[in-house]
């Protein structure tokens, strides 16, 4: 078990070597009425580290976000010094972001977490950070949203601002499928044995169909060759381009790993790729992002979205609805807990993701059982 060392143990010890600005342990110790359990929590070899850099923003969950962690969880967390480092280096981005700087456009902005254990995205893995009712909110994994509640301490190394909520780790591609309800998708994925691509490509943008629309064009499953089903969803899957929905344009190209191009539309706030429509976006995953549509995407019919359509259009001319969502038989549920190795969420709780009802998608949110989301299934 990792030993943590104390905080405030160390802070007359940083005041001394800091004449000029708060130390980042003394500006940790005097928010101890807040902080005392993120002080415990922290690990002498990670304070040595945050104490040498410069222009950092810590993410520092509060007392009140750590009583929502059970004992359990914690006591693991600490024995296990690979996903506490993760996790920690998850809170900490790679830059100054004072509050005043953050407005109502999403921002995703890249965090100290870089082990490829835990995620493989270029530059570090991402928060979404964007002001709501002029309050700052953080996005993480699973759409599990934390809210600034005392903001912008300022240390010398850069500036803290303290959460309600610990921040979830990004889970990997098909453990978020089944967090979020996707399960036609990832038993398509099973299926056709493209799970391990989909979790182990670096960079990723998966346009992930929910399963209305695997039951859309039902009819039309049964008489696909495996060759076909490979080919279908490697073309919701974009290698080498994580596409957070900010940096979306109209008219952009995308190349996915079928080799075939998707085309974004924007239309009056709505955004579509080729014919479907995203009613969610941004659900962070270890190697990139998901953005959920509600058309199975054909690679032999990349028509574009119809100017002021409200929905996505069926790319799958002729096919007929079926009553049972495919490719579910035998896949792990929402909520379902999982053995270890099975690639499925554990105690994880859901019901569903929301359908868009306005011009705007919503953000990648579904409901996590286990504060922690991600840093759950690495404790099995």
């Amino acid at each position: 078990m990792v030993k943590p060392l104390s905080i405030l143990a160390l802070a007359g010890l940083a005041v001394a070597q800091n004449n000029t600005a708060p130390d980042l342990l003394t500006a940790l110790a005097g928010a101890t009425g807040e902080l005392s359990a993120l002080a415990k929590l922290v690990p002498a070899n990670i304070l040595t580290t945050l104490r040498s850099l410069n222009n950092i923003t810590l993410l520092a969950p509060s007392n009140a976000a750590f009583a929502k962690v059970d004992n359990a969880t914690l006591s693991a967390l600490t024995a296990n010094p690979g996903l506490l480092a993760a996790l920690l280096t998850y809170h900490v981005l790679n830059g100054t972001v004072f509050s005043t700087a953050i407005t109502d456009d999403s921002v995703f902005a890249p965090t100290l977490l870089t082990n490829t254990s835990y995620a493989n995205v270029t530059g570090g893995q991402r928060v979404e950070v964007e002001k709501e009712d002029n309050k700052v909110v953080i996005y993480s994994g699973t759409g599990a949203n934390s809210t600034v509640t005392t903001a912008d301490v300022r240390f010398s190394g850069g500036v803290i601002h303290i959460i309600d909520s610990v921040l979830s780790l990004p889970p990997p591609a098909s453990d978020a499928l089944t967090a979020s309800g996707l399960t036609s998708l990832r038993g398509a994925l099973v299926a056709a044995k493209l799970v391990e691509t989909v979790n182990t490509t670096p960079d990723v943008t998966i346009f992930a169909p929910n399963n209305d629309a695997f039951k859309n064009i039902g009819s039309a499953l049964p008489n696909l060759t495996a060759e076909q089903v490979t080919s279908i969803l490697t073309y919701h899957v974009v290698a080498g381009t994580v596409g957070y929905s900010a940096g979306l344009t109209n008219g952009t190209k995308l190349k996915t790993v079928n080799g075939a191009e998707l085309t974004i539309t924007i239309d009056d706030g709505k955004v579509f790729v080729n014919g479907a429509r995203v009613v969610t976006t941004d659900v962070l995953i270890a190697n990139g992002v998901v953005h959920v549509i509600d058309e199975v995407l054909n690679p032999n019919n990349a028509t574009i979205a119809t100017p002021g359509a409200d929905e996505g259009q069926p790319a799958y001319q002729g096919a007929t609805p079926v009553s049972d969502a495919p490719f579910t038989s035998g896949q792990p549920t929402p909520g379902a807990t999982t053995a270890p190795g099975s690639g499925g969420s554990p105690n994880r709780t859901t019901s569903g993701l929301p359908q868009a009802t306005t011009n705007a998608a919503v953000k990648g949110a579904v409901g996590v059982g286990a504060l922690f989301g991600a840093a759950a299934m690495y404790l099995l």
